[in-house]
């Protein structure tokens, strides 16, 4: 009985040894989401990709509630619809705009119509082409900043322009087609 006593004893120190480690570091939290935009202007200068001619040139400033953009976009299918989305990086430098990431999805949403139930921030309806492949955007984005660093700030992100249009419930992008143009959201002001 003396013998397991001192062996009990050690493999109770070894068990309570192994109780007494660090414990594992707490996973970091999301920035917080900004409530106020601090740009007041940011641009968006559209490039054509995926050997596209679609191009444009976007404004953004902040407004209640989100962000407003507004803008011209050419080189479109003429009187054709094409999705166009936040995209989560603002990286346009890869020939098909792949480089831009997914859709900007901060809260973890699956991916929707902006403004009919959950959805991505980054999702937007889709554009509409007149007869000259041309889209006037006048689009309100709600729920993201411009400026501030919160999770759903969107400066420094990218605007994406797909070939064809988003059906708003394919997961996760909306089966919208290749990438045609892609342009980083600067803030200017």
């Amino acid at each position: 009985m003396r013998i397991l006593l001192p062996v009990t004893a050690l493999a109770a120190s070894v068990l309570l040894s192994a109780c007494g480690s660090t414990p594992a570091p707490k996973p970091q939290a999301p920035p917080p989401v900004a409530a106020v935009s601090t740009a007041r202007m940011a641009e968006a200068n559209l490039a054509p990709a995926s050997a596209s001619l679609v191009s444009g040139r976007l404004a953004l400033v902040p407004e209640a509630g989100g962000v407003h953009i507004t803008g011209v976009i050419g080189g479109l299918p003429r009187g054709q619809q094409a999705a166009f989305h936040v995209h989560e990086k603002g990286d346009c430098s890869a020939v098909d705009a792949s480089s831009a990431g997914g859709h900007f999805n901060p809260a973890m949403q699956p991916h929707g119509r902006a403004g009919a139930g959950v959805h991505h921030a980054g999702d937007m309806d889709n554009l509409q082409a007149n007869a000259e492949g041309v889209a006037n955007v006048d689009v309100h984005l709600r729920g993201v900043t411009l400026g501030g660093g919160g999770s759903n700030d969107v400066a420094g992100r990218a605007l994406v322009v797909h070939a064809a249009a988003d059906d708003y419930r394919s997961q996760p992008a909306g089966n919208a087609g290749a990438r045609v143009a892609c342009a980083v959201i600067r803030v200017v002001r």
